[in-house]
């Protein structure tokens, strides 16, 4: 059997379909029990990069606890709520799970922490963002395959990990990557676009789109479930906000009395199925009004068709506004930001002096590198890839007292 043809016929007609796939950089043959969307999937999972968000954190740094989110749980948990969505609305799912499995590949160690600190000290050499360099690693750095550099992904799929926000450039860009008309692309997308046009002035998929909404799911979940473990605020902080409030009402008239845990567990989950149940009925109503008949219509569209209601998406941005205050800026992750973002301000400026520091895979890079932005480029691609406790202990060896 054809794999590219499996359930061909169950897939709405806005769908992404594997047999019509602008293909990969490098041609390669068909697998006889794979799609192409399925082989990048399975690329993604078996990637240096992505077993290395088990030690990346999201909040917290690694080392503070076994329960908390990281990287890798979140990048799983994303996952499913794709499948999940893009399963119930007739799009491709192992496309919509392959944009979700490879669209945190590119952050770096402390989270956006690390992000931030990245940032600054890139600012002369081209700039960091987290995106960009998740294209960066599934292009060129993940050296694996006898062929060719990168995982050569589908251009769907690449496409998918530019633009899952957005449009990057042109009339309708928005989103945290977005770029404002006159402003320059980061690099790292620059040198993918211009090997592979990945049009980043028209939408997405609606499986990236997927992706970008599973993304918020997740996290405005999950940071709600990971705040109250750690006892930055309380359920009854949470009896406040929008959402939250409906979530535990709901629990406490269905089971009164019920022990803590399990009460905070059916709450969330409640608030998790409110968001998912949202965006699945919002798609449903715009998908039915513009009646889209192809893929280039969804692109063409200036407007995401996968997206939360406007009442919906309000009472989000309050659960955000709460979760800002009581969880990313509370003094203890106030102060741990601080401690990490010295280990990243350290270890930057020392690779750069002294590039024989790095390993010895890095140095025929650094040996190519014609001036000071290709060596901080080098430089940012090893630390960028470095895990929490490994540039912790690399900051303990090389900076000693000042560890």
């Amino acid at each position: 059997m054809d794999p590219t043809r499996t359930g061909r016929n169950m897939l709405a007609p806005f769908a992404c379909r594997p047999e019509d796939s602008r293909g990969r950089h490098f041609p390669e043959s068909y697998s006889t029990f794979r799609t192409a969307f399925q082989r990048d999937r399975d690329r993604i999972i078996h990637s240096s990069a992505f077993r290395r968000l088990k030690h990346k954190t999201q909040v917290f740094v690694e080392h503070e606890g076994d329960y908390y989110r990281t990287r890798l749980t979140h990048t799983i948990e994303v996952a499913q709520v794709a499948r999940t969505i893009a399963g119930t609305l007739g799009l491709n799912t192992d496309l919509a799970e392959a944009v979700a499995l490879a669209h945190d590949l590119g952050h770096p160690p402390f989270g956006h922490t690390g992000e931030d600190a990245l940032a600054a000290l890139m600012a002369p050499y081209g700039g960091f963002d987290h995106n960009a360099q998740a294209l960066r690693i599934v292009t060129r750095l993940e050296r694996h395959y006898a062929d060719f550099d990168g995982l050569n992904l589908t251009w769907e799929t690449l496409e998918g990990i530019a633009k899952h926000n957005g449009p990057v450039t042109g009339p309708h860009a928005q989103g945290a990557h977005s770029v404002p008309e006159g402003g320059t692309l980061p690099y790292a997308l620059e040198e993918v676009n211009r090997d592979f046009d990945l049009e980043l002035d028209t939408h997405a998929s609606a499986e990236a789109q997927v992706a970008a909404v599973a993304d918020d799911v997740a996290y405005n979940h999950h940071d709600l479930h990971d705040g109250l473990r750690s006892g930055l605020f309380t359920e009854e902080d949470l009896m406040d906000l929008p959402v939250t409030r409906p979530a535990f009402e709901a629990v406490d008239e269905l089971y009164p009395g019920l022990e803590p845990m399990r009460r905070r567990h059916e709450a969330l989950r409640r608030v998790f199925g409110v968001m998912v149940e949202d965006v699945i009925q919002v798609a449903r109503q715009r998908l039915e009004a513009a009646q889209p008949r192809s893929v280039a219509e969804i692109r063409d569209m200036g407007t995401p068709v996968i997206r939360f209601s406007k009442p919906l998406y309000q009472d989000i941005k309050a659960v955000k506004a709460f979760l800002f205050k009581r969880m990313y800026r509370a003094p203890s992750v106030v102060k741990e930001r601080k401690r990490v973002t010295a280990v990243i301000e350290d270890l930057f400026p020392l690779f750069m002096s002294d590039p024989a520091q790095l390993p010895p895979e890095w140095r025929e890079d650094v040996a190519s590198a014609r001036d000071e932005t290709a060596l901080a480029r080098i430089v940012l691609d090893y630390v960028s890839g470095m895990t929490d406790r490994f540039a912790l202990a690399e900051h303990a060896r090389l900076c000693g007292a000042r560890a």
